[in-house]
Parts: structure tokens; C-alpha cells; sequence
């Protein structure tokens, strides 16, 4: 942080200094609040038929942590996640910060070629993954991987050779609903063979083993790595956002803090917990207040989210602009009543004014905040309050969050004057520690005086609100979810019919941007739309394959060559005037 608040004229603000940061592991965080809190629920998963309090969380995250360790692992250890929305998902989230280890959150959407990048890349000696939900048949993607599997003890380390840190499979228990696929529960059973039981790791802790338990915390620091989220670039492959303790604690707790969340307070959380969103602004800003969580369903459901609102007494409502829409647009919206909400964020695209009045008006979210942040970042670094006005709330991300600063930087590093447009940096204890086993792109992200260049395009007015304007880099936003072009190029060069491919976003009226893959042909082949999404099918996630496909002969180009993008949007959105 400066030494010296920063001259006001220039684009540069630094947050709050008081209340001072949390500077305990969540593990010690967690005891204190079960022990608080024991009686309050803690989480409700109405899909799972789970209702816990807080003492009940504790002691089952306490009986998941003994299961680890008789699994062999210890401190650094990386923890894949592979699952939708589940209550299993917060006990490894608390179990492997307790012990250490790093839980690695891997998209549920993820198919084959990603799922083993993300596995190879880190060196996880563990996977906890779902069995079947939809169209994801995660068991059977394992088994086609890892050939291995066949005949193999779980009780025993796995030995695979394309993945040689990979020493255990954990299989969840089937989820409500996750055998639309064709799997029941007896296929569940044959497809988890060689795979380790979750609930046999849940097994209650034994006096030993709390000890065990004891004395691994005792040697953590809350500067240790606890988390790894996939990020992508324009660089192609994703690359490991490393947080620790320290980041996603704090980052919790101040989110919290600015929704005003109380001990009485009730969240409802449809968002994914693979995401920051879901996984800090949902879950540690719950439970760092002795706030319950409310799972609605594994994945975002409109008619779900609104019963769990309703029948919880959700107090708090996450979501990002598409998913407000679904819920205000649903034909059984009239049908229920949410009086008792307040707030909230809206969250991971541009909030458009009639949506959030729509918010306040029929939903009764008052005081629903909007924050802004990257997954670098913990991720937020700016937010509203509840106390802001509306317009204020819509058209800003609020002002910077305590312990943070940013500036605004022009082409030269410069900082710019307030209300100038130009490059996000932050800098904090929210920044990340790095990109996993990528110092080149982490020294390209993080300069040597430890600013986050974020890469996005901003405002600082003079009143100290923060406005996003553009980005720098080509990043799609597709119904909150961020897609990065070159990634999705990368996998369709693989195509033998393509030549030259570039994807960019187009507008659409339901998910704010779709990717459009415009592609020339090489001499001879032949290839139309459906085929190119035949062949990122089960591949890629299905939001990363191309909503429009074009073929083109050439790009337009620069006077040196270089692809000029912002010119194939413009014509796409010419031609593509109404895409929904």
C-alpha cells in the first residue's frame, strides 16, 4: 500500500485500512464460527435432503479431513474438483483448506481434452468427482481416460500413465436428477469400481485422528496456497490462478460486509462454486458471518432458485444479469412470494437498468450490491454498497473494496487523471500468488511493485466509483461466463478442413454476447456449421462451441498483417442483428 493517500486528481484510490485484514487459516476461522454459531443451520441442499448447522458442518468436515489424510495426503497436495453444485462441494472446500491442501476447482463443463490439461497441469494426487449429472457422464469420460481404472483397489494407489501424480479417484454419491444420461443407480456403482467411496472417507474421525488433524493446522501459514482456479488468456491454454488463505478469506468477509450480511441472514447461491463467484462470494461470505447457505439445485434452475428463495426465507439472492432475467421471465414467477429479500450481487457482465429496477421492484432486493473483481484478484476489488443509488449501482462497480488499491493506467504506465479511460491495475493482499508453475505469465501479469495488470479498461470518477468500459483483451462474456477466443482457436486449428480460424463475441439479447468462429477453408475441403460443432462435442465445454459460424475467404487485415478483430465484429453485427 502507499505510504501517502494518493493526489486526488489522478485515477488512484486506495481502500480502507479498518477493520484490519483476518489474518487466520480458514480452518481456525471455521472452528470459530461452528463453535459461535453451533446451533444456526449452516446449509440447506433441499435437493440432497441436507439441513446442518454449523456444529453438524464442522464435525463433518472434521470426519472428511481424517479421510483424507488415510488417503495418504498431506500438505500441498493438489485436490481436483469435478462436480456440480453439491453439498460434498463445501465439505472439500473446508476439508482440504484444514488440512492444506489445495483444492483445485475444475469446471463441471469441462469434457476430456480440457479435464486432462487441468488434472496434468497442477500434478493432482486426487480427484473428487460426480458420477453423472445431464448430458456429463464424468465417470465414463474417467474410465475412457484412464484404462486403469478396470480392475483396480481403490483401497490402493492408483498407478496411471497419463496422469502419474493421479493416485485416487473419489466418486460423489450420484446427484437427484443426475441420471437424465441414462445412468441409475446400480450402472453408478459398476461405472465408480476402482474409484474411492466419498462417504467412506466420511467416516467419523477417530480420537487419533483428530490429533492427526490438529497437528497438520498447527504448521499451516495463511500465506499457504489453498486454491487453484483455471483462467484462460489470450495466451491459449488456462492457466492456474493460485490463491491462498489469506486472499479468499479476506476477499469473503469484505464482500459480506458490504452486502451488510448478518448471523439472521439467509443466501441463496444458483451460481456455480467451481467459480469465485460461488466458492468466495457465496460460500465464505456466508460463512464468515454465521450466515446460511441455500443450494437451489446442482445447476441453475429458474423454478428451483425461486422455491428455494421461498420455502428458505432466502434472505440474499446471487446471480449474474441472465440468470435475473430467467427468474423475472419465468411463467410461474407470479406463483411465489419473496418478501423477506434484501440483497445480494449481481455479478459477471454488465447489469442493463431495467433488469435491476425489475430486481428491486418485483424481488424486493433493495440492497443488492454489484462487484467487479477477477479470479487473479480473489476476485473483488470493487463493489457497491447497499446504500448507493440506483443509477449509481448500474452504471459503476461500486468503490474500492478495504485493503486494496487500484490506479489507471495509459500506454506508457502512467496514471491517468480521474474520469480518463485506460488499464485497470490492482494491487493487495487479494492478488493472487501466482499462476501455478508459470512464472513468465505470472511476471506478465504482476509487475516487480506487485500491480495486477488486469487487462481491462476502466474509469475513476472523481467520487472514487470505479466504471468498466471495454477490455483489452478479446475475452467473450457469455452469460457471466468468461470465454477467451484464442483457447477455443487453438482446439479448432486442431480441425484438418481449417486453414485460419478467429473467434469473437457478437451481441445476443438473452446471453449478452455468443461466440462466432469465422473460418477459411483449406484448398479443397469442404466443411459447414454443423460439422465444426460436431467436432468441439464432447471435446469442449458446450459454452465454449460457436453459437454462428462463418466462412470467409480472408480477414481483414493491418498494413503489418495483423488481424484486425474489431472489424469482423463490426460486420458480424451488422449481419447478425438479432442473433436470439
Amino acid at each position: 500500500m502507499s505510504a501517502a493517500p494518493p493526489d486526488p486528481a489522478l485515477s488512484h484510490v486506495i481502500g480502507a485500512s479498518d477493520p484490519p485484514l483476518d489474518e487466520r487459516t480458514l480452518g481456525a476461522l471455521l472452528a470459530e464460527v461452528c463453535q459461535r454459531h453451533a446451533g444456526r443451520e449452516a446449509l440447506v441442499v433441499s435437493f440432497q435432503q441436507v439441513r446442518w448447522t454449523y456444529a453438524e458442518l464442522g464435525r463433518r468436515v472434521q470426519d472428511l479431513c481424517a479421510g483424507l489424510l488415510r488417503l495418504g495426503l498431506q500438505t500441498g497436495d493438489r485436490v481436483g474438483i469435478w462436480s456440480p453444485n453439491c453439498a460434498e462441494w463445501l465439505l472439500a472446500q473446508l476439508a482440504t483448506a484444514r488440512l492444506g491442501l489445495v483444492l483445485v476447482n475444475i469446471n463441471p463443463a469441462y469434457r476430456r481434452d480440457e479435464l486432462i490439461y487441468a488434472l496434468d497441469k497442477v500434478g493432482c494426487a486426487a480427484l473428487i468427482t460426480a458420477v453423472q449429472f445431464k448430458t456429463s457422464a464424468y465417470a465414463q469420460m474417467l474410465h475412457d481416460l484412464i484404462p486403469e481404472l478396470v480392475g483396480h483397489d481403490a483401497r490402493r494407489p492408483l498407478h496411471c500413465a497419463a496422469l502419474p501424480a493421479l493416485r485416487h479417484i473419489v466418486a460423489l454419491p450420484l446427484l437427484p436428477g443426475g441420471h437424465a444420461g441414462g445412468v441409475d443407480a446400480a450402472q453408478a456403482q459398476a461405472l465408480t469400481r476402482g474409484m474411492v467411496a466419498f462417504e467412506s472417507l466420511c467416516q467419523p474421525a477417530s480420537a487419533a485422528e483428530v490429533q492427526a488433524i490438529a497437528a497438520c493446522e498447527a504448521r499451516l501459514d495463511r500465506h499457504q496456497p489453498i486454491n487453484i482456479q483455471f483462467t484462460s488468456g489470450t495466451t491459449g491454454r488456462p492457466k492456474g490462478a493460485t490463491l491462498t488463505h489469506r486472499n479468499i478469506l479476506n476477499n469473503g468477509y469484505f464482500v459480506g460486509e458490504a452486502m451488510r450480511l448478518t448471523p439472521e441472514d439467509r443466501l441463496c447461491v444458483p451460481v456455480p462454486l467451481y467459480h469465485c463467484f460461488g466458492m468466495v462470494l457465496g460460500n465464505l461470505a456466508a460463512l464468515t458471518h454465521g450466515a446460511a447457505l441455500v443450494y437451489p439445485a446442482p445447476g441453475f434452475e429458474p423454478l428451483a432458485t425461486l422455491q428455494a428463495v421461498q420455502d428458505e426465507r432466502c434472505t440474499g439472492l446471487h446471480g449474474v444479469p441472465t440468470m435475473f432475467i430467467a427468474l423475472l421471465d419465468h411463467p410461474r414467477f407470479a406463483d411465489f412470494a419473496t418478501p423477506q429479500l434484501r440483497t445480494g450481487i449481481m455479478a459477471g457482465s454488465p447489469c442493463p437498468i431495467e433488469v435491476m429496477r425489475q430486481v428491486i421492484a418485483r424481488m424486493n432486493l433493495r440492497d443488492i450490491t454489484i462487484a467487479y473483481g477477477m479470479t487473479e484478484t480473489s476476485p473483488v476489488s470493487f463493489q457497491s454498497q447497499t446504500d448507493d443509488p440506483l443509477e449509481r449501482r448500474v452504471s459503476t462497480v461500486g468503490r474500492i473494496h478495504p485493503h486494496c488499491e487500484v490506479k489507471i493506467t495509459g500506454p506508457e504506465g502512467e496514471t491517468l487523471p480521474r474520469g480518463a479511460t485506460g488499464e485497470l491495475c490492482t494491487r493487495g493482499y487479494s492478488v493472487m500468488q501466482g499462476y501455478w508453475d508459470d512464472d513468465p505469465q505470472t511476471r506478465q501479469a504482476i509487475d516487480e511493485d506487485g500491480w495486477m495488470h488486469t487487462g481491462d479498461l476502466a474509469q475513476i470518477d472523481a467520487a472514487g466509483y470505479g466504471q468498466i468500459v471495454g477490455r483489452i483483451k478479446d475475452m467473450v462474456i457469455r452469460g457471466g461466463e468468461n470465454l477467451y477466443p484464442r483457447e477455443i482457436e487453438e482446439f479448432l486449428y486442431r480441425h484438418p478442413a481449417i486453414q485460419d480460424v478467429q473467434v469473437v463475441g457478437v451481441p445476443d439479447a438473452r446471453m449478452g454476447e455468443e461466440l462466432c468462429a469465422c473460418i477459411i477453408l483449406k484448398p479443397g475441403q469442404a466443411l459447414d456449421a454443423a460439422g465444426v460443432r460436431a467436432f468441439c462435442q464432447g471435446q469442449i465445454a458446450h459454452h465454449k462451441i460457436p453459437r454462428h459460424v462463418r466462412f470467409m475467404s480472408e480477414f481483414p487485415l493491418t498494413v503489418t498483417g495483423k488481424i484486425q478483430k474489431f472489424r469482423l465484429r463490426e460486420a458480424l453485427q451488422a449481419e447478425l442483428k438479432d442473433p436470439a
